[in-house]
């Protein structure tokens, strides 16, 4: 006699509790949210005021000393992973303060990191025993499991923008850090040492890479605005784009850091992009004008010093009044490495 209804129901009812019994699961009740016909990481499209940060971090200052917090920053939370440190699903972002006259200690870790310079000029960053001087517009590196500090002898606050693949680094349990055991690590090379022997389209005669990020840690303002003034100078803005450029590892021409691809694009006054979108979810910061970027059904309005995110595969289109110098990163080093990303330009 064929079982009834409500019998197949109790049987597989009781086959899943055994299922589950087993450390096991049917992929039949799971498989429509595992495998989705495009991304749907429930990241959300969010704008942080510049203004408003700025005040939380001077009263972070007043409260939290940098020795206490080691480093004071300010997490940006996607508001879709609260409590997680994330500003994208596989990325952390957050806003960093060195107040007049403090050292924040040298460590390192095998997260790598990102510094964007918002406020401030003449701080400095060291990075395996060399400083770089700090001004708003420069990218500068830390690279994985390189030891780092940073102080600050001027008279007025350092802010910046800081970029690490924590999120990453945590999903493949690979996360290690160290504490040098002084507050500054020993200054081994001159300031600019770097940049004289890799940034100028010259490598030395006997260089041999010994790590995956660029050797160029800092990457100044003044050079990345100058190219992107001649390209202007050269030819019409991309439709989608305006200028845009990545930053490069000069020995191998791949990006400069190897899990986040960083990006400076200028959009000249009047710029109306086209829609584009993107399976790396991106993190902007204006460092130079206003406009307005519409996130699909969203128009976000920022400002210099302002931070914005766009979900993966969200529609994307910039809008400038005046000249306007957008500063972004993701992790599409990773989506390239491994063939996942794709994009998409509308007419």
């Amino acid at each position: 006699m064929p079982p009834t209804p409500i019998d197949a129901v109790d049987k597989r009812q009781d086959f899943y509790r055994r299922l589950g019994e087993n450390a096991l699961s049917p992929l039949w009740l799971s498989l429509a949210a595992l495998v989705t016909p495009q991304p749907s990481s429930g990241c959300r499209a969010r704008l942080w005021r510049y203004p408003e940060l700025r005040a939380l971090l001077m009263e972070a200052g007043e409260l939290v000393s940098v020795e206490e917090a080691e480093r004071r920053v300010l997490v940006l939370e996607n508001p879709a992973f609260a409590g997680q440190s994330r500003v994208t699903t596989s990325l952390y972002a957050g806003l960093q303060l060195v107040m007049p006259g403090e050292r924040a200690r040298s460590h390192r870790h095998t997260q790598s990191a990102l510094r964007f310079v918002l406020e401030g000029t003449g701080a400095y960053t060291a990075v395996d025993g060399e400083r770089t001087t700090m001004h708003p517009g420069d990218f500068i590196i830390t690279p994985s499991w390189q030891w780092h500090d940073h102080g600050n002898d001027t008279d007025d606050p350092v802010i910046w923008l800081d970029g690490l693949d924590i999120p990453l680094v945590q999903a493949l349990d690979a996360s290690f850090a160290e504490h040098l055991g002084v507050v500054e690590q020993p200054v081994s090379r001159p300031t600019g040492d770097s940049l004289a022997r890799y940034g100028a389209n010259l490598l030395p005669v006997d260089h041999r890479p010994t790590g995956l990020a660029s050797p160029i840690f800092s990457y100044p303002y003044s050079r990345t605005r100058e190219a992107l003034e001649t390209l202007r100078r050269n030819g019409d803005p991309d439709a989608w784009h305006g200028h845009k450029m990545r930053f490069v590892n000069p020995v191998t021409g791949g990006f400069a850091m190897p899990t986040i691809g960083t990006f400076m694009q200028l959009l000249p006054a009047g710029f109306d992009g086209r829609p584009y979108r993107c399976t790396d979810a991106t993190v902007y910061t204006a460092i130079e004008g206003e406009g307005r970027t519409q996130v699909g059904d969203q128009t976000i309005e920022w400002s210099a010093r302002d931070v914005f995110v766009v979900p993966s595969w969200s529609p994307v289109r910039h809008h400038a009044s005046g000249d306007a110098v957008l500063f972004s990163f993701s992790d599409r080093p990773v989506q390239q490495a491994t063939g996942l990303f794709r994009e998409e330009r509308s007419p």
